[in-house]
């Protein structure tokens, strides 16, 4: 029978009281530690008050905004902005609408009349239209779409009016932590090795080759079938193992963090990358170039 390790339960040091400056050090906190005995501040999200005390309530980073205090949740369902970029798979066909798994607490949807159809069409949506849903999208499908409105309870609205948005085709889907992908202008990058990868922004990475030339005449929904080429897979699984290694040493996932960690790993084999002793170097290297980087 394998030994186990039991470390004994320790106190943990109060945190001091928050730092006025907006660029102060970030606090990570853990359920049950007091954030601060301030009475001047508001509670926010993850956080409860016991004893005029701001205490937290799940394990994250905290944020202040003017006098509101909340906990960023290091680990979370993805909760949806207006303007987000998301990876999801349909999960139901319904009734002039599909349901869509984004990984948020509740299922998307995505209304027949927020999509473009085949060809680029923009016409009012017929009876005819309802009947073909499924030869558009069916169970099992992979799209990339944009959060247009969320409702009252959190679920999800998505639109793919535009041609970038639509139907995946072939490439590999990385699950990571919504909390791990930087927000930026763009979430679509075609990186100079060779492939293509979409960072959604609830922590569904799609990785696929980079195509020769866009269709813009499929309006998103004619997906290209023809084998990969073996070293665009190679690029890909690549790709796919040096993301798995930045999530594991918990760093932020952009398009130069992927592309620095890419070029860290070409000294090793695929399959080696997912080592733990080459994980660490690679992680550290690309580390270190995104600090000179920011320096």
């Amino acid at each position: 029978m394998a030994a186990l390790d039991i470390r004994l339960p320790v106190a943990r040091k109060a945190l001091k009281a928050l730092k006025e400056s907006a660029g102060g050090e970030k606090h990570l906190v853990a359920p049950g530690d007091i954030i601060t005995t301030d009475t001047g501040y508001m509670r926010g999200h993850g956080t409860y008050v016991e004893d005029e005390k701001l205490i937290a309530s799940v394990a994250g980073v905290v944020e202040r905004v003017n006098k509101l205090v909340y906990v960023k949740a290091l680990k979370t369902r993805y909760n949806g902005e207006v303007g987000d970029i998301v990876v999801g798979r349909i999960t139901e066909v319904q009734q002039k609408r599909w349901k869509v798994e984004t990984n948020s607490r509740l299922d998307s949807v995505l209304l027949l009349s927020s999509m473009n159809l085949p060809g680029g069409e923009l016409r009012r949506r017929s009876a005819e239209d309802e009947l073909a849903m499924r030869d558009y999208l069916q169970e099992g499908d992979l799209i990339s779409a944009e959060v247009q409105s969320v409702f009252s309870d959190g679920a999800v609205s998505l639109h793919t009016r535009s041609l970038k948005y639509g139907k995946l085709g072939q490439g590999v889907l990385v699950q990571v932590s919504p909390s791990l992908v930087k927000r930026q202008k763009t979430h679509f990058h075609d990186l100079p090795c060779g492939a293509s990868v979409i960072l959604g922004n609830n922590g569904f990475i799609w990785i696929y080759p980079t195509p020769e030339q866009k269709d813009e005449e499929a309006g998103g929904f004619t997906t290209n079938l023809e084998p990969v080429p073996l070293s665009d897979r190679e690029v890909i699984s690549r790709l796919r193992n040096c993301i798995v290694a930045l999530i594991t040493h918990k760093l932020m996932l952009f398009d130069t963090s992927i592309l620095y960690c890419y070029e860290a790993s070409l000294p090793h084999q695929i399959k080696d990358i997912l080592k733990p002793e080459v994980m660490e170097e690679i992680v550290l290297e690309t580390q270190q170039r995104l600090l000179d980087l920011e320096g």
